[in-house]
């Protein structure tokens, strides 16, 4: 049962339907990509008319592309094309789903984006659990720099906490290691994070940004966000801007 039950608890996918189609503002294109496995990953990149960069784009762990693509799509606006994909699973996204699996499926999308840009173009975004397969991803690859949304130090630190009478390190599959990625990352690295969040506690994301071994590091703590609405923030925003602008 509480193997059945992790899995609900880590990943609450939506699916669409195979021809459902995608309306967004902007210059678009939507893709799959194919694992040796033959599973189908459904992404989008979004496209800058100068582009400087892409954005590699890793979400979090409820929804799909659609409600993923009205996010990401904002940072075209900093002259970056935006990749980002479904796990599998989630919207048109196929396969059988494990931490293996999840982790190859991103790096085949860095191979993507960099036969479009050279790797020091790429900056490598992620959010909540998205956050931990893009450290994943710098820690294996080139990349021009990480930035990290409310990420956690690894899924046994959250489920800990969620979860405090349970033996969580022998009971989760999954264990997305930040904490052990992150210290194979050269690439600059970012942290946003609010004092408020309830689902990835502020401490988490402080013990990540603690561990990281290069002095390239930044974190930033927005007063009073929570987990989902941080871009509600202006000092968000002129974070982000600084960042991708320089």
């Amino acid at each position: 049962m509480l193997t059945f039950l992790q899995e609900k608890f880590i990943f609450l996918p939506t699916q669409l339907p195979q021809d459902y189609v995608y309306t967004f503002e902007g210059d678009f294109e939507e893709f799959f990509l194919t694992h040796p496995d033959g599973a189908k990953l459904n992404a989008l990149q979004f496209k800058s008319k100068n582009p400087k960069g892409a954005i590699l784009y890793f979400h979090g762990n409820a929804g799909d592309l659609s409600r993923w693509g009205e996010i990401a799509i904002r940072f075209v606006d900093f002259n970056y094309d935006v990749i980002v994909m479904d796990y599998r699973g989630y919207g048109k996204s196929t396969g059988e789903r494990s931490e293996t699996k999840l982790l190859e499926d991103a790096q085949l999308f860095y191979e993507y984006t960099g036969k479009i840009f050279p790797s020091e173009k790429i900056v490598v975004y992620g959010r909540s659990l998205g956050a931990s397969i893009a450290t994943f991803v710098a820690s294996k690859n080139k990349v021009g720099k990480l930035i990290l949304e409310t990420p956690f130090y690894n899924l046994t630190d959250v489920a800990e906490e969620r979860f405090p009478l349970l033996p969580m390190k022998t009971i989760l599959k999954y264990k997305l290691a930040s904490n052990k990625y992150i210290q194979q990352v050269q690439a600059p690295i970012r942290i946003f994070h609010g004092t408020e969040d309830r689902v990835v506690a502020y401490n988490s994301g402080k013990r990540l940004f603690q561990v990281i071994p290069i002095d390239n590091k930044k974190m930033y703590t927005v007063d009073g966000g929570k987990h989902n609405d941080l871009d509600e923030f202006e000092e968000y925003w002129n974070a982000i801007r600084e960042e991708l602008t320089h």
